[in-house]
Order: C-alpha cells, then structure tokens, then sequence
C-alpha cells in the first residue's frame, strides 16, 4: 500500500521537508500534510537582505514571509527551520541576474533559484533532516509513468508553473511532490488555507522578482555593477542612428513602449541589443520573428536518451506567457541542441528558457537556454 505521496510506508513514519515561502501556496502544503498524518518539517530559506525587505509585501523567503511561515508552524504544530542562504543566493542567482543583462540578455532568475537553491541545496538539507520526500507549493504534476516519475503541467492552466521548472532533473523528481498540481484553481488552495484557519488565506502573490520588487530591474543592476547605465546609439536596422539611450540594461528584445525615438512611421522595436558597442537596434515587428533557436544546458526529462534520435517532433514555449507552439528538436553533437519552430514566433531572447512539452499533452520533457535564434 502506497500513501498519498506515493511511498510504501505509513503516513506518521513518512518524514517530509515542505519548502515554506511565506506565501499561500507552500502554507497549504505544509498543513494538509500535517492534517494526514505526516511527519512534516518546514523550512525556509532567507534568501537576500532581511533587514531591508521586514516590512516589505509580495515578496518571497525574507521579512515577514519568515514570519508567516513560522506562525502556520506553529499553529498547525510541526517544526520550522529558516537557513540564511543569502550569500549563496547571491551568487547563484542575483549576481547572474546582473551579468546576463549586461550581456544583452534578459534572464529569468525564478528558474536558476529552482534550479542551483531549492531543488539543490534546500533538497540536500531535506535529505539530512532525514526526509522521504521535500514538498513544494509549485502548480505542476508529478505523475508515474513507465520509466519512472514523470513532470505533466498543473491541472489549472492558468497557475502552471512548468515553464520554471524545466531543469528538474530525474534524480529530483524521485525526492520532490507537488500536492497542489492537481487543484483545478487557486481558489481551491485559498479555501483550504481557510479551513486549516492559516493567517495566510488571504495574503496576496507575489508578483515581481524577489529580489526586484518594484520591477525596476535596472537599478538593481546598477547597484551591483556600477557605470553599468552607458548610453549609447539607437539604431535603426538600416543603419540610421534614431537617438540615444542612458543604458543597454535598461531594454529587452521585443520591447517597444519607452524607446524614445518618435516621428518614424512605422512602430518600431526592439531588435537586438549589441552591449560591446552599446547599441540598440530597432525595426520593425516583422523582424524579430525567429524559425531556429539555439540552445545550451539542455536538461532532457523525456523517455530514452535524447541523443538517441535524430529529431524529436514536439511543442515548446519561449515565453511563461506563451502557449505552447509545435516544433522540432535536433541534439547536437556538443550536447547542445537546436530547435526549429513550425511557424515563426517574435520575441525569441537569449536568457529565456525554451521548455519542450509533448505534442497535445500535458508532459515536460525538459528544455534549454536560449542563446540565439535566427
């Protein structure tokens, strides 16, 4: 007999380490755990300056989320740890952060914090707490399947968290569980939140970047690299100079509200960030739409070697936001890979995650960094 978590062993000698953010969706887990019996540990992990960010809201691992965090603890009685992880956030996350925008990229820190702190380090420290399992309050799916434990999107589309997710490798999906994957909406989780009586019930999510809460991602990158804001030259692809800009890192590829350059016609955006000679490059729509996209540190979740084959039909979204699109994946010899997309889509930006799914389904089957596309 499996328990609810699918391990052979009664609920009260299962030990397991739940991920508490603070917020609504890691509380829930936490509690509904306790409320069946489990053997439940909760840890938090301060990720960046507490002090700064006590009274803050909407954030994530600091200030008042550890406090909430710890309050749920207590009420539903199981114990709560915080670990300070703040330098190695630091430099697993927030100091990359800076360097891909200097680069010209635009990164997406939420997948590398999955990625190098929770699903790596938090998950050891799980383990040596002795646990069964580490919990998690992400909306995705772990379902078995004939090779072993497969990642499938949540079962509400519009809380699926697969895009951030993607470089969960197989080892981590033996040890991770993601009860809320199944609800089919966040209204579920909340009412849960009111039936354990959590204070949290209410707490709104978390919209921006932890460590940006404002969304200002430029002065963040300032702070961390001075004289990072050089200005430059906008140019248009055809080589006229447009006007200036106070800074590459404060653009994105598809971008097209705030560039500064009126008077033109035709819309024009953001086509390509050049950081070594500082230049913007701008166009129209139609230029940044991308067929070929280039990828590195592909992890690759799906059935047999992904070298095996050697082209792979499937769907994949360059975007949180976007749908899921059909394409191809070819491996590459260098253990990269190249995926070639069955319509163009605009926007393709390197730092972005490109995540492959299963054809009319609901299977991850991994992904990669975007480096380029063409």
């Amino acid at each position: 007999m499996l328990n609810s978590l699918g391990l052979p062993k009664p609920p009260a000698q299962t030990r397991v380490v739940v991920a508490m953010s603070g917020g609504v969706d890691s509380s829930v887990v936490a509690a509904m755990l306790k409320d069946e019996g489990y053997d439940v540990v909760g840890v938090t992990l301060q990720l960046y300056d507490h002090g700064a960010t006590l009274a803050r809201k909407g954030a994530c691992c600091a200030g008042q989320d550890i406090h909430d965090a710890r309050r749920v603890a207590e009420a539903m009685g199981f114990p709560h740890y915080v670990l300070d992880y703040e330098n190695m956030f630091r430099e697993a996350v927030i100091e990359e952060f800076a360097d891909a925008y200097l680069a010209g990229a635009t990164p997406v820190p939420c997948i590398r914090c999955n990625e190098r702190v929770k699903f790596k380090d938090l998950l050891a420290t799980a383990r040596d707490l002795g646990a069964d399992c580490m919990a998690t309050g992400h909306y995705i799916r772990r379902m078995a399947g004939a090779a072993g434990p497969e990642l499938h999107m949540a079962a509400d589309p519009r809380r699926d968290q697969s895009y951030f997710l993607f470089s969960t490798t197989r080892e981590q999906l033996d040890f991770l569980r993601f009860p809320l994957g199944g609800l089919a909406s966040k209204a579920e989780t909340r009412t849960l939140a009111a039936r354990y009586g959590l204070t949290v019930a209410d707490k709104p999510d978390s919209q921006d970047i932890c460590f940006v809460p404002d969304g200002n991602y430029s002065a963040v990158i300032e702070k961390l690299r001075p004289g990072a804001a050089d200005p430059g030259d906008i140019l248009h692809l055809d080589g006229r100079v447009l006007g200036r800009h106070p800074g590459v890192i404060h653009y994105t590829i598809g971008q097209r509200r705030g560039l500064g350059v009126g008077g033109t016609g035709d819309p024009l955006y953001v086509v390509r960030l050049d950081p070594e000679t500082r230049q913007v490059i701008v166009g129209p729509k139609e230029a940044l739409a991308r067929k070929v996209i280039r990828l590195a540190e592909v992890n690759w979740l799906g059935d047999g070697p992904m070298a095996a084959r050697a082209e792979w039909p499937l769907s994949v979204r360059i975007r949180s936001t976007r749908p899921p699109a059909e394409a191809v994946l070819r491996p590459l010899p260098d253990g990269t890979a190249e995926v070639e997309l069955l319509a163009a889509e605009e926007g393709v930006s390197p730092g972005q995650a490109c995540v492959f799914y299963e054809t009319g389904g609901t299977r991850v089957l991994g992904g990669g960094w975007i480096r380029s596309g063409r």
